[in-house]
């Protein structure tokens, strides 16, 4: 009889393995929980651990993407030290390095459904995520500047910065250069701008952000 310490640890990451493998493995996503536990050998009282459905999974992949994220940067000794426009920066360029090593599971499940915005529902937790880290760069941006004038709304720009990374996604789906080195560009080229924005024309709605960032587009490729 195999002792207790032979038996493989079922936790959260084990699971988002295990189902980002069975995705692409089976070139499509599991019709249930319980097909999905069935084909891992999983019990699923295990899998309601951690996941209240399998919708609920996709959303906390993307978050894992992002925590992920944010415990790179972290390990930066000097990130602490860095401005609002080389924390983004850092934000974006290390972000997309995680999409890039999963590239084919990410692609995937971006075209789960037919209808595009309904596969944007699985980043719900992910734009909470990223407006919050916007937003507290810029209210310490803010804390810096004497005249309420020069300050920034932080909900337009951190609604700017989920609009912006929007585009960037699409930008680095579509991406076909070699290391992705045309979505590196995308990302400094757009941040630089809006920060350049940001410091010499305060925006006062999130509308004039986005009209502004689409405008812009051709000067990505």
């Amino acid at each position: 009889m195999p002792s207790s310490s032979s038996k493989k640890t079922i936790d959260k990451q084990s699971i988002i393995k295990k189902y980002m493998q069975h995705v692409l493995d089976q070139d499509s996503h599991p019709k249930s929980v319980y097909k999905f536990c069935k084909d891992i050998k999983i019990k699923e009282e295990d899998f309601y651990k951690f996941f209240g459905s399998i919708e609920g999974l996709d959303k906390t992949i993307w978050i894992t993407f992002f925590s992920t994220t944010i415990d790179a940067m972290n390990k930066n000794s000097e990130y602490n030290n860095f401005s609002s426009r080389d924390k983004m920066l850092t934000l974006f360029y290390t972000f997309f390095e995680m999409l890039t090593l999963n590239r084919s599971y990410v692609l995937f499940a971006l075209k789960k459904y037919d209808m595009p915005f309904k596969n944007l529902g699985q980043l719900k937790g992910l734009r909470s995520h990223i407006k919050e880290f916007a937003e507290e760069l810029i209210e310490a941006d803010n804390d810096m500047k004497l005249y309420k004038i020069t300050k920034n709304p932080a909900p337009v720009f951190s609604e700017g910065a989920w609009l912006q990374f929007l585009f960037l996604l699409n930008f680095w789906m579509e991406d076909e250069s070699i290391g992705f080195e045309k979505t590196d560009m995308a990302i400094e080229k757009s941040v630089n701008t809006i920060f350049d924005l940001f410091d010499n024309t305060p925006l006062n709605n999130v509308l004039d952000f986005g009209k502004f960032l689409w405008k812009e587009k051709v000067m990505y490729n």
